[in-house]
């Protein structure tokens, strides 16, 4: 198992061997400071070379640096396969070393996201602009609107409805994608924000929430875990139930937090036609 100054050193030596390749660049979780630290973390590599032909769609030459991985995947070739100004080179190799390896052929623009600079032949005068030290502010929490407050609240009630008449009509893959993909996504922002209003906004929760047992009190990450369910109906209703209740205890904190309007009737509406639907009133 290589360690990370092995794969570091690699990266660079490769860049440093290659004329053409004019500065390297380290994004994702390794560059954030504050992201745990761990082996499973990706190297996520960008490769900005004077011209971008040489590198596209050429698995060998990349093999030939970096060995053979055990799966790689090339997403251009996939969806663009005349090229649309970069190419990835995702891998993952028999010590379980995972490296995404990027070209680009344009000056690199900082948006904020947590950039490391570990190569620059040009010294600024190139693709890489000077970056400042990294940190995972890009990432904070934002507090919501009134209006994005009210939509989020509204969406998740109303995106109920059709979880239940999924469910009504046995039509399992849409129950679990309208609850997990729609209905989810607005109990997760919801979280966020509660998230915020208890531990302040310049935090960051991870991709999907992946932190949230690191903010949330021990019984309340029990809660949110009784979210999820298995494919049995009555299962998927009783986590229904928790995701509402959930939801109901997140919005009132995050309202009375910054003093917005939490609309119970939407709430009592819902939960009303779920029960109806639950106890085939309609049939």
């Amino acid at each position: 198992m290589r360690t990370e100054q092995e794969i570091m050193d690699l990266i660079i030596g490769v860049a440093k061997a290659d004329e053409r390749i004019r500065a390297v660049l380290l994004v994702g979780s390794r560059a954030n400071p504050s992201a745990p630290k761990d082996f499973y973390q990706d190297y996520d590599i960008t490769y900005f070379v004077a011209e971008i032909t040489p590198f596209f769609n050429n698995p060998a030459w990349v093999e030939e640096r970096f060995g053979k991985p055990l799966i790689m995947q090339m997403p251009e070739v996939m969806r663009y396969p005349e090229g649309d100004g970069q190419f990835n080179y995702m891998m993952i190799y028999p010590d379980g070393v995972r490296i995404d390896l990027s070209f680009e052929f344009n000056e690199y623009i900082d948006n904020g996201e947590p950039a490391i600079a570990l190569l620059d032949k040009d010294n600024g005068r190139g693709f890489l602009p000077a970056l400042p030290a990294p940190s995972d502010k890009y990432w904070h929490i934002k507090p919501p609107s009134a209006l994005f407050f009210y939509s989020c609240c509204n969406n998740f009630w109303w995106c109920l409805n059709n979880v239940a008449k999924g469910i009504a009509r046995d039509e399992l893959p849409y129950v679990m994608h309208m609850l997990n993909d729609v209905v989810r996504s607005e109990l997760h922002d919801m979280m966020e924000w509660y998230i915020g209003t208890q531990h302040g906004f310049n935090l960051s929760v991870g991709k999907s929430g992946k932190y949230f047992k690191r903010y949330l009190p021990p019984e309340l990450y029990v809660q949110y875990s009784a979210t999820y369910s298995g494919s049995n109906y009555a299962d998927i209703w009783s986590a229904i139930e928790a995701m509402c209740d959930l939801f109901h205890m997140l919005a009132l904190t995050v309202a009375t937090h910054f003093n917005f309007t939490y609309r119970q009737d939407e709430e009592d509406g819902i939960r009303e036609y779920m029960s109806m639907v639950k106890a085939n009133e309609f049939c």
